[in-house]
């Protein structure tokens, strides 16, 4: 089925000059290409008036508006709902801090038809760069399973070859028609993580293939661990608050996440995160103050 017409569904939440580079390298997507572009961007509650700048500079895209509580995930299933009314060819998820190359719709849409004539259709993800250090920085992701061990380990593209992964990061993907009327929509019990990568894990136990298409197609920063439950710097209260927070580690979430796709390993992973935050956290502190009780002079 050729793909012409193209739903790409954003959210955004207080970072409009990001949200603008975003939207001026996409609309450049279109320029001697053989499709359309309908822009779903939902704008999650902003006070730095996103909303309103967007619809200025862009009056063609539609700008939903939510309440300030759905997050990522949330705020992604929206623009999806909406879209999936329209019965487009393809869905395009695109993050609103990626910018993107030029033509890289254009070669996400021909790695995915190129699969469509061989076989069932595939969802094509696309790899993004840091713009200050040009490493990879999203896209596919494998999983790996060595007895009760699994590792998701995102891989960079082939320069020339699409690679089938198992999960990706939903900074730029295109899943065609046939797989979104089977896969539907992203889960609504995910509110910010999780979301994208249960998708493509779905997907392909529904029998559909993931696949890296070849290249990079756009650049986006790495999320910094700074001020996160990652931080090891942060005392032990700060960090499991953000642990527990949306963009963190929620439990039910985690939880679900881990009795779908982890299989008879799923209750040691359930509580894996919680145990390593404590133990890397008393340690972490525990050495620091090591450190100045040594480096304190003699009396």
């Amino acid at each position: 089925m050729p793909i012409r017409r193209i739903a790409v569904l954003m959210t955004s939440f207080n970072r409009c000059e990001s949200t603008l580079r975003s939207l001026a390298a996409l609309t450049r997507q279109q320029r001697a290409a053989d499709f359309t572009l309908q822009v779903f961007l939902v704008d999650d509650g902003s006070t730095d008036g996103t909303a309103d700048v967007v619809q200025s500079a862009f009056p063609e895209i539609r700008v939903l508006k939510g309440d300030g509580t759905l997050f990522w995930n949330g705020g992604m299933r929206m623009a999806f709902a909406v879209a999936l009314q329209e019965s487009l060819d393809a869905y395009v998820l695109l993050n609103d801090d990626t910018v993107l190359y030029n033509g890289a719709i254009a070669r996400l849409v021909a790695c995915a038809q190129m699969r469509v004539e061989a076989e069932r259709p595939v969802i094509a993800v696309g790899s993004t760069v840091s713009p200050q250090t040009g490493e990879h920085t999203y896209g596919g992701i494998m999983k790996h399973v060595h007895g009760a061990v699994i590792r998701f380990e995102k891989i960079p593209p082939h320069e020339c070859l699409a690679i089938s992964c198992d999960a990706m990061n939903g900074n730029v993907v295109l899943i065609p028609r046939e797989i979104a009327n089977a896969v539907g929509n992203l889960d609504k019990r995910f509110r910010h993580q999780f979301g994208d990568l249960d998708y493509a894990l779905r997907a392909k136990r529904a029998g559909f293939q993931v696949m890296v298409a070849p290249g990079y197609f756009g650049e986006c920063a790495s999320n910094s661990k700074a001020g996160t439950w990652r931080d090891s710097s942060l005392s032990l209260r700060k960090r499991w608050k953000h642990l527990l927070s949306p963009k963190g580690i929620p439990v039910k979430e985690w939880f679900l996440f881990t009795s779908r796709h982890y299989g008879w390993r799923a209750m040691y992973y359930a509580f894996s995160p919680f145990v390593q935050t404590v133990v890397s956290s008393v340690l972490s502190h525990d050495g620091a103050g090591a450190t100045r009780r040594e480096s304190r002079p003699a009396s």
